[in-house]
């Protein structure tokens, strides 16, 4: 069995940054796993809401998103929304993730991307990625590393792809055309997110540039970094 595994900071970072490729893998026989760092408990401005009751309704609305697009199942890591860090607690929790799934692709955002036109990178965004990627290289399949695991029979394990979703920096480009009314669909899940906003336009718009250098009427673009 074919297995991807996403790792990102809160709900709906996976909907706008890959939903459209995951589709794409579910459809081809990847189980797919969503792992969520963060409990996503800032993601609201509205003040009728407590905290406890907005980390719930965003694990619904993630469910909800995943079930769209066929991933198998979402793991919540529980750091606090806006205070994640890249450090050993976390780095261990995605290895042992890693070695006990075996992924032959994990996805992570870019974080070296801090700024970008009229966008700036949130700080949990770069400290899940960071994470991330020293987790599958050199952590993941690094023996001394977090001895605890071994107790645990989770041997080392080397990630063969690690996909990290490109502003600009791209070298793969996925065509999502037959999958991104999915990713609309699966981004509409995240209803305390989008309110009144319909994120059709944009999605549509960042798929028609992502791919307009390759000829693709709609795209995701990745830079992909092969391992094995």
């Amino acid at each position: 069995m074919k297995r991807g595994l996403v790792v990102v900071a809160h709900a709906d970072d996976a909907e706008f940054g890959c939903a459209g490729t995951v589709a794409l893998w579910a459809r081809d026989g990847y189980e797919v796993t969503y792992v969520v760092c963060t409990d996503s408990s800032r993601g609201s401005e509205d003040p009728a809401i407590t905290r406890e009751q907005l980390i719930a309704l965003r694990k619904e609305e993630q469910a909800e998103a995943a079930r769209i697009l066929g991933v198998r199942e979402v793991l919540y890591l529980g750091h606090e929304d806006g205070a994640v860090v890249d450090d050993e607690p976390l780095r261990r929790q995605i290895v042992r993730l890693i070695r006990a799934y075996k992924p032959e692709r994990v996805i992570a955002m870019d974080p070296t991307v801090r700024i970008v036109d009229r966008y700036v990178n949130h700080p949990d965004h770069v400290a899940v990625a960071s994470a991330t990627i020293a987790a599958v290289y050199p952590f993941a399949r690094n023996r001394p590393t977090f001895p605890d695991l071994l107790a645990e029979g989770l041997e080392p394990f080397s990630v063969p792809e690690l996909w990290l979703t490109s502003f600009g920096q791209a070298n793969t480009w996925v065509d999502i055309g037959e999958t991104i009314a999915l990713k609309v669909e699966a981004l509409r899940a995240h209803r305390s997110q989008m309110r009144d906003w319909d994120p059709e336009p944009m999605v549509r718009d960042w798929a028609k540039r992502a791919g307009a250098g390759q000829l693709i009427d709609a795209a995701e673009s990745f830079r992909v970094i092969r391992l094995t």
